[in-house]
């Protein structure tokens, strides 16, 4: 029966598909010209600008911080993660804005240029010694994280960020690392399954993810009574709040089933 439980990621396979991710982030935003650095996007006031600054934070995260000092405390894990996320959103917006103002303000081949550093600094400090230590811990925002497992976090926030650029510029797709969507449905799966515990629906995310959620009688065998089907694209969409429930329905998922309506638990993310 699928459940809520503890995935663990090949960091080969982590490191590999960060890889591919924010190389392709990186070629979107070379291709990128002032007037589009300035369109909206869907993050309410935020502009390309601001959403390029914030992916050099995800980027540059590692390296600023691997020799910080570690707050005593057990580390956190990539679940907790997802559940603390809503209460960073304030300090996540003022941060961009500051980005913006000190190293994003220039031209679009600045800016271009600023992340691809922001990005190279990223590897080198994955392969310094510190980066490459077995059981390495990151001090992050909701506490120590260990850097694998902070690693996986990066493959959500470059998979809902570079899908975030796609729309803005009206892109109709993005090439995704097929891994990395993988891990960032996956773990939003997860997620929403231990942020609503029980087992009276089942949340089908072929072919990444099943999980079994929301209080109530539990399926055991046979046809589940509450099923939820959707793609990998639309379920992150769902669990970061990029997209409503009910804009959803019918459109891009299948919900069956007297319980089967999520939209009370949604998003994942803040």
């Amino acid at each position: 029966m699928p459940t809520a439980k503890t995935r663990t990621y090949d960091p080969v396979k982590v490191r590999t598909a960060l890889t591919g991710q924010l190389d392709a982030i990186s070629a979107a935003v070379r291709s990128l010209d002032d007037e589009q650095l300035a369109l909206p996007t869907r993050l309410g006031g935020w502009r390309v600008r601001e959403l390029v600054a914030h992916l050099g934070m995800v980027a540059s995260w590692v390296p600023l911080h691997l020799h910080d000092p570690l707050p005593p405390q057990a580390p956190i894990t990539p679940l907790y993660w997802a559940s603390k996320t809503r209460t960073a959103a304030a300090a996540i917006n003022s941060t961009a804005v500051e980005l913006v103002a000190e190293q994003f303000a220039g031209d679009a081949a600045q800016v271009s240029g600023e992340l691809d550093r922001q990005i190279g600094e990223l590897w080198r400090a994955l392969d310094s010694e510190a980066g490459q230590r077995p059981g390495a811990v990151l001090p992050m925002r909701f506490g120590p994280m260990l850097l694998a497992d902070f690693l996986v976090t990066r493959l959500v926030e470059t998979v809902v960020h570079a899908d975030d650029l796609a729309d803005a510029l009206g892109l109709a797709d993005f090439p995704h690392d097929t891994f990395a969507l993988a891990s960032a449905a996956r773990l939003l799966a997860d997620a929403f399954a231990a942020q609503v515990p029980g087992g009276a629906v089942e949340l089908r995310i072929p072919p990444y993810a099943v999980v079994q959620a929301v209080e109530g009688p539990r399926h055991t065998r046979g046809t589940p009574p509450n099923v939820v089907e959707t793609d990998p694209l639309t379920w992150i969409r769902l669990a970061t709040g990029r997209l409503a429930w009910a804009d959803a329905v019918d459109a891009a998922l299948t919900a069956s089933g007297e319980r089967s309506d999520l939209s009370g638990y949604l998003p994942v993310l803040g």
